[in-house]
């Protein structure tokens, strides 16, 4: 096997590609792509994202202190890319992509209503890290699309047809490759597997 250095850099891939919506009262919502968002916290449930500072939303979460983390799928991908390279100083990002406005339950941002599930946060902290400023935020409700329910009251997440960003470039969600916690746990002894046994035992 053969590596080489690199100088330090962003190479944690693959990560969640996100929209990002937020808003003043009176103006025309925005929606920023983010691929540097994640969970920090589970209780109380918290999440982070790091914006640019001279991004036109970064003032936005800024002053109002909230936002809603829209998560995206194979539908979503095209819009999302369109948000992360135009800016909402020039374009109104929800006509220009044909997204809807949704109104939100806790916070005054709206969501994206095609997004499979939408996040509303409010920020508890901003730390200034150098080229990024991070918006660590406290999770105040989550809605879902109720097509990805099933009968079982599930909700299979995994199905919406999920995209991830790495190194420039966007990929659905792919192939199954186990469950948490699948290494450690015993194999299961088919029904017929018993069956057998049993009849070797009687014989």
């Amino acid at each position: 096997m053969s590596k080489e250095y690199w100088k330090p850099g962003n190479m944690l891939y693959p990560v969640p590609a996100v929209m990002v919506s937020c808003g003043r009262e009176g103006e025309t919502p925005d929606i920023i792509t983010v691929a540097w968002a994640g969970t920090i916290c589970s209780d109380p449930a918290m999440v982070s994202i790091s914006v640019r500072k001279e991004r036109f939303s970064h003032s936005i979460i800024r002053d109002t202190g909230e936002f809603v983390i829209n998560l995206v799928n194979k539908r979503l991908v095209r819009a999302t890319d369109y948000c992360g390279v135009k800016s909402g100083r020039d374009v109104d990002k929800f006509k220009e992509t044909r997204l809807t406005p949704q109104a939100s339950r806790y916070v005054k941002a709206p969501g994206v209503e095609e997004s499979p599930v939408n996040i509303e946060c409010k920020v508890v902290e901003v730390k200034e890290l150098g080229s990024h400023d991070m918006f660590i935020a406290k999770v105040m409700g989550v809605t879902i699309d109720n097509r990805y329910m099933d009968g079982r009251g599930k909700f299979n997440l995994n199905m919406s047809g999920l995209v991830s960003y790495s190194h420039g470039e966007y990929f659905e969600l792919g192939k199954k490759l186990g469950s948490f916690g699948y290494s450690v746990k015993k194999p299961v002894k088919r029904q017929n597997d018993k069956n057998r046994t049993s009849r070797r035992k009687k014989a």
